[in-house]
């Protein structure tokens, strides 16, 4: 792998700093693999986060080295205007004017989950009968500064995921169930970043809040 790495890109050439033209470049290859179907959603989630985080331009050749080149009929160059779902913090995570991608995620003796670069609506509602449905946010963005999220436990759990730039208030009411939130809650929060109100009801079930680091943090701190 490392003398196939030296031949495509020469030592001093992989040293050189990583443009962001060059990281949409790499992204835009990306994504055409996934559609084309070469890249699971997974992989292409960690090789999206890896072309943030590189720093030179040999950090982003083994990204691609396993895909087509994109001289090929069926392949386009990117953009200019591409951008890939770069990390986003605090107040740059609302993003009013667009889309929500979900409005609910229901359960039903069985899982749902949401989670990876999403768009949140105002109002999102979980549902959890006799099932779980885990809520990622870590990635996620609002289009309105506040949202709620109504959870209807029966039996079942609703798990809410939150990194340290958003703000969460607990509203529910548990009936021989419960509402908690973990004790790892940021000391110093964005003053514009996203409030998520947690709203609902939990009958012999659970919603349950967790403050997690995002994948390149974890990264980062090792």
């Amino acid at each position: 792998m490392v003398e196939r790495m030296s031949e495509i890109t020469p030592p001093e050439h992989g040293r050189m700093r990583a443009s962001d033209a060059d990281r949409d470049s790499v992204a835009h290859r990306l994504r055409e693999a996934l559609a084309e179907g070469r890249l699971d959603p997974d992989e292409h989630s960690e090789r999206l986060d890896a072309v943030y985080r590189a720093k030179t331009l040999g950090e982003l050749v083994p990204l691609t080295e396993d895909l087509p080149e994109p001289s090929g009929s069926g392949s386009s160059p990117a953009p200019t205007d591409f951008r890939s779902p770069r990390p986003v913090y605090g107040g740059g995570r609302v993003v009013s004017g667009q889309r929500p991608t979900s409005q609910a995620a229901i359960a039903l003796m069985g899982g749902a989950d949401r989670s990876g670069s999403w768009i949140m609506p105002r109002s999102f509602t979980a549902v959890a009968v006799m099932g779980g449905v885990n809520l990622d946010l870590r990635e996620a963005r609002f289009t309105e500064r506040e949202t709620t999220i109504w959870t209807y436990s029966l039996m079942g759990g609703v798990a809410v995921i939150v990194p340290d730039d958003v703000q969460v208030r607990v509203h529910g009411l548990p009936l021989m169930g419960g509402f908690g939130i973990s004790n790892h809650t940021p000391s110093v929060v964005d003053p514009d970043a996203p409030i998520v109100h947690i709203r609902g009801i939990a009958v012999m079930g659970g919603v349950g809040v967790e403050y997690r680091s995002r994948k390149h943090q974890d990264e980062d701190e090792e």
